[in-house]
């Protein structure tokens, strides 16, 4: 299964449109969800089938769940930019788009984006839908290579962007912090995906608009009723 990723709807290209750096908060706290708590050995014993993208459409955050401030963001026209990494085999190996943001190519999926404040602070958030199996291998691969490698460059579109990464801890929980540079101008995005049964919720963007919405967004994505 070909999965793509990198930082989902804030990629390269929100670099490139110098995203002011934010607070690194690093604390990566641990989400508590019935799939950590239970072990992956309840996965093998039930199975729920997995919710169509019509279904997770109705799970996501919207503007009144985020509060006072918050916008839905225009859908970016799709980019076609050549794509290189430089310094991350690992990475290179998942192909050049895997560098630059894109969703996860399971078959059921919702997004939806938000700024902030009228500034450029972005939150991202995205919903999948699929095995318990599927979700979690996927999602593994993926920040294995990307944390995988501390530092590396990324040509998108002629542009040099320099990337750091850094792995946070967590059970059935990836989460990481990137770092990018381009032209002179850095910005920092957090990313945290934390898979719940046949769900895997990822959340993107500005440090401090993460961690302010992460449990909310967990909680209506798995709400039952």
């Amino acid at each position: 299964m070909r999965v793509r990723v990198a930082t989902t709807a804030l990629g390269i290209t929100a670099a490139l449109l110098a995203v002011p750096a934010c607070s690194t908060d690093t604390t990566g706290s641990k989400h508590q969800t019935p799939s950590s708590r239970t072990g992956k050995a309840a996965d093998a014993v039930q199975k729920p089938a997995a919710l169509s993208s019509a279904a997770l459409e109705s799970r996501l955050l919207d503007a009144s769940d985020l509060g006072s401030g918050y916008l839905p963001k225009p859908e970016r026209p799709a980019q076609h930019d050549d794509v290189t990494v430089i310094g991350c085999p690992a990475l290179s190996e998942l192909g050049g788009d895997a560098a630059t943001g894109g969703t996860l190519a399971f078959p059921h999926k919702a997004k939806a984006d938000f700024t902030y404040g009228g500034s450029s602070s972005e939150i991202s958030e995205e919903l999948y839908s699929d095995s318990a199996k599927k979700l979690s291998d996927g999602i593994d691969r993926i920040f294995d290579a990307m944390t995988g490698c501390p530092t590396y460059q990324v040509i998108a579109g002629g542009t040099p962007v320099h990337v750091t990464s850094q792995k946070l801890p967590g059970d059935e929980q990836w989460s990481q912090l990137l770092t990018f540079t381009a032209g002179g101008r850095s910005s920092v995005v957090k990313q945290t995906a934390i898979r719940d049964g046949n769900l895997l919720l990822v959340v993107s963007g500005s440090p401090g608009l993460v961690d302010r919405h992460l449990d909310k967004a967990l909680a209506k994505a798995t709400a039952t009723s």
